[in-house]
């Protein structure tokens, strides 16, 4: 019996909408990052980008649980001396939540090429609205 090896060219790619009203940033962006690997399809193979879209609505009400909204810190640095900044999550759920979800999704896929061409697939928004009706996307429910 031979391995099966998919190919890009002969991926299928989906459109779905997953609502964040309500869910918990972590565990949502874990879900998202298996889609959008295409770790829910059968044809998953590690080395060929074989996952679908995913268009993330209402990302400004997405829930973090505990106290880190205060004690969660969202860092980087300038790579100069005492260039490290410091944001701590309240500030940005309340200026770019989007953002927010971006990152929390960016940090489950892998970190190469691959990971960051499955990073394009992934379009975040504030609010309900979105620009991809024309796609026809489907609303998902994440079991979580």
């Amino acid at each position: 019996m031979k391995s099966f090896m998919a190919k890009t060219e002969e991926v299928e790619r989906k459109w779905y909408v997953i609502d964040a009203e309500g869910k918990v940033l972590g565990r949502m962006a874990s879900e998202i990052a298996k889609i959008l690997r295409g770790k829910n399809k059968p044809i998953y193979t590690p080395h060929v980008d074989t996952g679908d879209f995913v268009i993330v609505i209402n990302a400004d009400k997405v829930v973090l649980t505990g106290n880190k909204l205060d004690q969660k810190l969202y860092r980087r640095h300038s790579q100069h001396p005492g260039g490290l900044k410091e944001i701590p999550y309240r500030k940005i759920m309340a200026e770019k939540p989007e953002f927010a979800v971006y990152q929390a999704v960016k940090g489950m896929l892998p970190n190469n090429p691959l990971g960051r061409k499955m990073l394009k697939k992934l379009k975040v928004y504030k609010g309900s609205e979105h620009g991809h009706q024309a796609q026809m996307p489907e609303a998902l429910e994440l079991n979580i």
